[in-house]
């Protein structure tokens, strides 16, 4: 060659000196050595095209990098911002949703990023996976470009594993030629998307300092890029290009798992909110309120418009208002009780209010809480009821077993009293000792069956029409005012499998309450018939008070009793029907059940099988 001719070189040389370049500064710069020729070689002219090429995708990819860059920095100050607004407690009152704006834009980006790097590096398939820490495998996630959704969930790998694993646990890409050949893409199962060859990247997070020095560096997962176009193969430039990519895919993944953490804890949070049984109402600073769950608006019976509005207009109850104003003022308040008035009926909640502040420091507002303590306050009303009536009714036999005993003593001496009043003592005496010996016993019956304990049932063969008659005999000594009937309908078995004495202690609690309630007198009918072939339907029917509607369901309640101005001369513990019902159901696994008319009479019916299977009875009651 002459000297003004172009000193020539190889390929190789020239691609030896652009991946050298492109090494130090990450972009290509090529001489074409014209300022020593006028002519360029076909070789020359092929290098320099080649170059324009790579340099054109050089370009778009950091064009690329530059709008991803600004879309993270967005993503990652709001989702900052996201995560402190996640230590507030979420809006309620029909405000259950997310702003995902931000989730759907980065998902978008990433969309556009992974078709991105299908276009530059000429890649039939792109695959992201996902380290999932729990399961220890990397998983296909989406957004994938060549493979269907359906296919990509699908595609998983153990972290030990394959070229996957490799490239996730080294932290270094690989370049495959021959997927069906490579021993090492056995495991990924690459075959079922079709895979010839391939380069796989690790998916890296770094943290740098203020000096943008890295100081963690964290490997989530890897990327794929799969089946060159045309034939061709991976090489090492394209390892470069997609190791950059690489950083923005790591990027944008790790901020939307990040951000769909926050949502789902959020979402989490609101759904603890919306099934609490108490009611939680939370107000701001400015005494706005910006929470409300599902039961305190069913409380106060608002709609779902009420997130915003000034505590005050929506909640007019002065108790409530004060807690409030006292806990914003740092005062120490106790808890208040609050009678709210819900569909007709007055309800009474324990409300308790505290202080609420963020992570860091500032004041979310004040959080009451209401609980409803309508049922205990009616017990605890019950139970000083009952000690009311219970010691009226110890008071009431003991004071004639002592009359009538006294009565006797002081005339046995001087023969006051003929045999005949003296038996009539003596009989009256009997009647009160019995009476005070079934109050006893229900006292001792209740507290068993609210301790858990059984009554041990002791179960035989038992004569149906011959407990009718005696029940009956019985009780019609205990009053004059009543006509007991028995009204038989059909022919009853003989024998049927029960306890004797609780059946007798059921009827004869059952009439009791009859004669009780029906103190004008009257007729009480006891009914017996068959109900089915394998049930016997037993039922006591008077002409007394009757029961009020809202009340016959609460009848079998314990110490529940009608308080009313015809009642209220009637004493009485309120366990009776309590403990009937514990005895037909549980020890004779049966059913009771009230009919009843203001004015007309009640009726209360039992139904038990006539062939009870003991030992299914037996095991309930042990």
């Amino acid at each position: 060659m002459g000297e003004d001719t172009e000193p020539s070189f190889s390929p190789a040389q020239f691609f030896s000196q652009v991946q050298s370049a492109g090494d130090q500064t990450g972009i290509i710069f090529v001489r074409s050595h014209r300022e020593h020729s006028r002519e360029e070689t076909p070789l020359q002219l092929d290098v320099n095209q080649e170059v324009e090429k790579l340099r054109a995708r050089i370009q778009e990819m950091e064009t690329e990098n530059s709008g991803l860059r600004e879309q993270n920095e967005r993503l990652n100050v709001e989702l900052n911002e996201f995560k402190g607004a996640k230590n507030q407690p979420p809006r309620g009152g029909g405000d259950a949703g997310i702003d995902a704006t931000p989730l759907n834009e980065a998902d978008a980006t990433l969309r556009r990023l992974v078709q991105r790097i299908a276009m530059i590096l000429q890649a039939e398939k792109i695959v992201i996976m996902f380290h999932d820490r729990e399961l220890g495998e990397l998983i296909g996630i989406p957004p994938a470009y060549g493979v269907e959704e359906s296919t990509v969930s699908r595609f998983r790998v153990r972290a030990t594993q394959g070229i996957s694993g490799e490239v996730f646990r080294t932290g270094e890409p690989v370049i495959f030629h021959d997927a069906v050949q490579d021993e090492r893409t056995e495991k990924d199962h690459v075959v079922m998307l079709g895979v010839h060859n391939g380069v796989t990247v690790p998916l890296v997070i770094e943290k740098r300092d203020e000096e943008q020095r890295v100081v963690e560096r964290n490997v989530i997962g890897v990327l794929h890029a799969f089946n060159k176009r045309h034939g061709e193969d991976f090489i090492d430039e394209d390892v470069h290009l997609l190791e950059r990519m690489a950083k923005n895919v790591g990027s944008i993944i790790a901020n939307l798992q990040l951000y769909r953490e926050v949502v789902e804890e959020r979402e989490e949070l609101l759904q603890t909110f919306e099934s609490l049984t108490a009611g939680l109402i939370l107000v701001s600073p400015e005494g706005r309120i910006s929470q409300m769950n599902g039961s305190a608006r069913a409380i106060f019976a608002l709609g779902n418009d009420v997130i915003g509005k000034q505590y005050r207009e929506v909640l007019p109850y002065d108790k409530l208002q004060n807690l409030v104003t006292a806990v914003q003022a740092g005062q120490d308040m106790p808890t208040i009780e609050l009678d709210i008035e819900v569909q007709k009926n007055d309800r009474v909640y324990q409300v308790q209010a505290a202080k609420v502040q963020g992570e860091d420091g500032k004041e979310v507002g004040v959080v009451a809480i209401f609980g409803d303590v309508t049922e205990i306050k009616n017990i605890e009303r019950m139970k000083s009821s009952f000690v009311a009536m219970a010691s009226h009714e110890l008071r009431t036999p003991l004071t004639a077993i002592k009359g009538f005993s006294s009565t006797l003593l002081e005339g046995i001496d001087d023969e006051i009293y003929g045999p005949d009043e003296q038996k009539e003592f003596l009989g009256i005496v009997v009647h009160e000792c019995d009476r005070l010996r079934r109050l006893i016993d229900d006292l001792l019956n209740t507290s068993r069956i609210e301790a858990g304990e059984s009554l041990k049932p002791n179960y035989t063969e038992v004569s149906l029409p011959d407990l009718l008659k005696k029940v009956q005999m019985v009780q019609q000594q205990a009053t004059n005012k009543h006509v007991l009937k028995l009204d038989v309908q059909g022919e009853l078995p003989n024998l049927i499998t029960a306890d004797q004495d609780k059946l007798d202690q059921i009827l004869t609690n059952l009439l009791n309450n009859a004669i009780k309630y029906s103190p004008g007198g009257g007729d009480i009918t006891i009914h017996a018939r068959m109900d089915t072939p394998e049930f016997v339907l037993m039922g006591v029917e008077d002409q007394g008070l009757g029961i009020p509607a809202d009340h016959v369901n609460k009848v079998f309640e314990r110490f529940h009793r009608v308080n009313n101005e015809d009642n209220r001369k009637i004493y009485g513990t309120g366990l009776g029907l309590f403990l009937v019902k514990h005895l037909v159901e549980q020890v004779h696994m049966g059913k009771v059940w009230c009919e009843s008319t203001v004015g007309v009479g009640s009726t209360f019916w039992v139904r038990i099988p006539v062939a009870l299977d003991v030992e299914e009875a037996k095991a309930i009651n042990n």
